[in-house]
């Protein structure tokens, strides 16, 4: 097998297709909205996997009234009494909308199910009833989207030591983060047990490798423009007009107002 390392793709080569795909993707945005479709993608996969920052780049050129994340909390006490998809059902989309889940519904069939936030019932009750849920999306025509971030544990723990030194990425990492460490073979059975049951036709897992993110990030992009069947939409023809001629308007004084402190000017 080839050295991960050797195989980092360089950085000008990842910039320019993934400026490449983030075009496409605004193309794809475009045509959700006009067709009034509806997409739906899942992000899934260990802490440090690289979902995050995949889903920024993602996310990074589209119109935030057309593509949101949802990145749910921990759940309330009284959505803890609710039917466990309910809290994921309000955050589907409309029509012309696409919605990002950085983690969703299968957090039960992971760290809740590990560090036994679950019963063994209610687990197998998720797993009974995901893949009935998934199929009602996909029935429903909502286009549905499931990515599988796959990391080794040595990667893993070398993202987990850079954040613990880095005080811009300290807040990724918590306790569970660490937890997970002594539980990667527990990690992995879950996952394992979770593709058996979920991974169905109508709503496929897809697994991308991220030791290298780089390489992660094109890849997820490039498949799930692959995947839905859109087409360019012409947009609107806009022209910018002349600016009027002034009819005498005078700007207040400056010192009336306060202004931010030129703190650039003292680097």
């Amino acid at each position: 097998m080839a050295d991960k390392k050797a195989a980092t793709l360089p950085r000008k080569v990842y910039e320019q297709e993934l400026l490449r795909l983030q075009t496409e993707l605004v193309k794809l945005q475009e045509w959700i909205r006009v067709e009034g479709a509806r997409l739906v993608v899942v992000f899934e996969g260990r802490d440090a996997a690289g979902k995050g920052g995949t889903i920024k780049r993602v996310a990074e050129h589209l119109n935030p009234r057309v593509a949101r994340i949802a990145a749910l909390p921990k759940p309330t006490e009284r959505e803890r009494t609710q039917w466990y998809f309910q809290r994921y059902v309000e955050h589907l989309p409309a029509a012309g909308e696409i919605v990002l889940f950085d983690r969703s519904w299968y957090n039960r069939a992971g760290v809740e199910h590990v560090m036994g936030f679950c019963t063994k019932e209610e687990y197998q009750l998720f797993l009974r009833q995901c893949p009935i849920f998934e199929r009602m999306l996909v029935e429903e025509g909502i286009l549905l989207r499931k990515y599988w971030f796959s990391v080794s544990d040595a990667a893993q723990q070398e993202r987990f030591r850079r954040r613990l030194e880095d005080p811009t990425k300290r807040w990724k990492l918590s306790p569970m983060d660490l937890e997970s460490i002594t539980r990667w073979e527990a990690y992995s059975r879950a996952k394992d047990e979770m593709m058996v049951h979920t991974d169905i036709s109508e709503a496929p897992w897809f697994v991308v490798e991220s030791d290298d993110k780089r390489r992660a990030r094109l890849n997820m992009i490039a498949h799930l423009l692959d995947s839905v069947p859109y087409h360019e939409v012409p947009p609107p023809v806009l022209e910018l007009p002349d600016r009027p001629a002034s009819t005498g308007y005078e700007r207040p004084p400056r010192d009336l107002q306060t202004y931010v402190p030129d703190h650039a000017a003292s680097l």
